[in-house]
């Protein structure tokens, strides 16, 4: 299975982002027939303040409801081209609080999951520079996977990463391949996107997947810069595709026998979970 990683630089027009999505979309399908297509992180909104951001959220429908113009443009996609579209995340009009929101469809336009991210992203960068996304969003709780051509995949959004015990939960549920759609800042990206996704591709011996935003943007009068980046990483912590600077995208085959065969050789589930009566004696 063929997998395309989207890298784009939005900011906070919400009708440019999409026609910028839709056009590289189209452009990666055309060029390198994936089955799946990923999106980075509130690639509908980056920049512009609270009021961008929630004129830029959608209510989510029901699934199989009619949704806002993101909802919409994706299931489209998924359908016209008959692929498995991930959405990164939009952002969710959850009433009082926003939602950073995973959605995936399926070939024929079927909502087939939808995650909210767990993780709140709310540091002090090197510089200085806060970011709080507490602030403004609310934090899910629930994990989302989902199949693909015989593939499992799992949903988590950008500062996720950080976390490992979060990975290793979601191998545990048969996770072969996890996507982390994300705005890195550019000062936490240089040094610390590749050497996350690497060990988190070692540690749980899954594909990554890692559509990312590139670039700058202006939030509240000041300039930010997002790493981009975007690459995919396979179970043995190799990158085998990846995004140069600027907007484009990247494709790399997904190949379940790489998964079998890294995991059969170094079996560290089974290791793990034998292993785990140190953790009664820790807490003893």
């Amino acid at each position: 299975m063929h997998i395309s990683v989207i890298q784009m630089n939005q900011g906070s027009d919400k009708a440019a982002n999409l026609a910028q999505a839709q056009r590289l979309i189209e452009a990666a399908v055309e060029a390198d027939r994936p089955g799946l297509v990923s999106l980075p992180e509130t690639w509908t909104n980056l920049g512009g303040g609270r009021e961008s951001r929630r004129a830029a959220a959608e209510v989510l429908p029901e699934p199989g409801a009619e949704g806002g113009a993101a909802y919409e443009m994706l299931r489209g996609l998924a359908r016209r081209h008959g692929i498995t579209v991930h959405g990164g995340s939009i952002i969710e009009d959850g009433g009082e609080k926003l939602f950073n929101t995973t959605l995936v469809f399926g070939p024929d336009g079927t909502e087939v999951a939808r995650y909210r991210k767990i993780h709140l992203f709310d540091i002090t960068a090197p510089d200085g520079t806060g970011y709080r996304e507490s602030a403004l969003y609310g934090g899910g709780s629930d994990l989302a996977m989902f199949d693909a051509r015989g593939i499992r995949f799992a949903c988590t959004i950008c500062y996720d990463i950080r976390f490992p015990e979060l990975y290793q939960h979601l191998r545990r549920r048969g996770a072969e391949a996890i996507l982390v759609p994300s705005n890195f800042t550019l000062q936490t990206g240089k040094d610390h996107w590749e050497a996350l996704l690497r060990a988190r591709a070692i540690d749980t011996q899954c594909w990554m997947i890692a559509a990312a935003s590139y670039g700058t943007y202006e939030e509240r009068g000041a300039a930010r810069s997002v790493y981009g980046h975007s690459l995919v990483a396979d179970p043995w912590g190799h990158v085998v595709a990846k995004c140069s600077d600027g907007i484009g995208w990247a494709t790399a085959r997904i190949d379940p026998a790489v998964t079998a065969r890294v995991r059969a050789g170094m079996p560290l589930l089974e290791h793990r979970e034998a292993a785990r009566g140190w953790v009664a004696k820790a807490g003893a």
